[in-house]
């Protein structure tokens, strides 16, 4: 998994599932994929680099930022 990827990949396909429901896909503030890529990358290497777990990473590494985010804003 690498820390930073271009902008070129960050621009997901919609799944069919939200193609036929007509959703439209989220859009993050700008540098906000950036720093959720780098927490998972760290959370991954912290983890023991496991192979497999990169959902969980991306999942954690989004709450933790948010969460930074938050803070920052009380």
């Amino acid at each position: 998994m690498k820390a930073m990827m271009k902008k070129e990949r960050m621009t997901r396909p919609m799944t069919r599932a939200a193609e036929r429901s007509g959703a439209s896909p989220v859009e993050l503030p700008d540098g906000m994929w950036e720093r959720i890529a780098q927490k998972a990358y760290e959370l991954w290497q912290e983890r023991g680099r496991r192979e497999g777990h990169a959902l969980e990473d991306w999942l954690d590494a989004e709450a933790i930022v948010m969460d930074e985010i938050h803070e920052a804003r009380e």
